[in-house]
């Protein structure tokens, strides 16, 4: 396996607090002789149990990073046992322009895994993520919102792994999380998410979806640093029982054709919302073809039962546009 070209500036083996970056080199006009930085904090406290915390993998979801930093902020070496590893802003060139893609190169880093050592700079990272810092992991959480373009439900996301023994730890780690839905991913997860670089890599972790809509939600940024906490003491990081939770709903996509996407371009008249339990002929909104006057308005409504996990925060939509992610419950 090629060493990653990417370089931590600060001693992830070295106990207390660190704040430093991981190095991503890549000339640009921008930047043609230095590096692209990428802050990391690592508290470390003797061996234990070491967990890493990720968010900013797609530049305009805000209620991780925040969540992320209020535990780093909040938390003491002497208060651990083992190490946290932190990184809020995994797509940092994203994070600084409120995109869901890299500007530096115009790529999703959450479909960029397992990455290139000698790509660009979000392969790069992908590749940092999967094979020098999740290996270290016994356990990670990487956290992602709707951001600009849609809102989500707050839920947990387990990848159903071929390994038994791993998905029962990663819908462990959902549940201890305390959201009221798990969002199993299933055979239509993507290979090229940090879901997948955990399965690869044998770590147990979660991903989040915790709301959207560009910025941040104070009630949803409360219970995502509530789920981290119980998370660091699940795993034995911080001390402390975890407290009795109500069972979360738990969904799945099991099927592409029961969401619904924009037939054509323009205005969505949304009437349904993320959360809501539908059935087949609800009206989930009206499109109107405002640049089209003459074109009658259309009703959008859905073709099957399900719960709706997610809906567009765009008020004018193009055709493809998802306009309603619709999932099945599950055992």
């Amino acid at each position: 396996m090629t060493k990653s070209a990417v370089t931590p500036t600060i001693d992830l083996g070295a106990d207390g607090r660190h704040v430093g970056d991981l190095r991503v080199r890549w000339s640009d006009n921008s930047v043609p002789l230095g590096y692209h930085p990428v802050p990391i904090l690592s508290l470390r406290n003797g061996a234990g149990p070491v967990v890493v915390l990720i968010a900013g993998t797609h530049g305009d979801e805000f209620e991780g990073p925040s969540a992320i930093m209020r535990v780093m902020g909040a938390l003491q070496p002497d208060e651990i046992r083992g190490q946290i590893i932190a990184i809020p802003a995994l797509n940092a060139p994203a994070v600084r322009q409120a995109a869901r893609v890299s500007p530096l190169d115009g790529v999703n880093l959450n479909r960029a895994f397992p990455g290139n050592p000698m790509g660009g700079v979000t392969d790069q990272v992908a590749y940092y993520v999967e094979t020098a810092l999740l290996p270290m992991a016994d356990a990670a959480v990487d956290l992602h919102s709707g951001g600009s373009a849609s809102f989500f439900t707050p839920c947990t996301l387990p990848t159903r792994t071929a390994d038994a023994a791993l998905y029962a730890r990663n819908l462990e780690l959902a549940e201890v999380f305390g959201l009221p839905h798990i969002w199993v991913l299933g055979s239509f997860n993507d290979a090229r998410s940090v879901n997948s670089a955990a399965e690869r890599a044998g770590v147990p972790m979660i991903a989040a979806e915790l709301g959207g809509c560009g910025g941040v939600d104070p009630v949803i940024t409360d219970a995502t640093e509530a789920g981290l906490m119980r998370v660091l003491r699940h795993v034995g990081v911080v001390q402390g029982q975890v407290e009795a939770l109500p069972a979360p709903r738990k969904v799945e996509i099991t099927s592409a054709e029961h969401s619904l996407y924009a037939p054509g371009e323009g205005v969505f008249d949304r009437r349904a919302q993320a959360g809501q339990d539908v059935k087949a002929g609800d009206i989930a909104g009206t499109l109107h073809y405002v640049l089209e006057p003459r074109r009658p308005s259309e009703v959008i409504a859905f073709a099957h039962d399900g719960m709706v996990l997610a809906h567009t925060n765009r008020g004018y939509v193009q055709r493809g546009d998802m306009l309603m992610m619709v999932v099945r419950d599950v055992d």
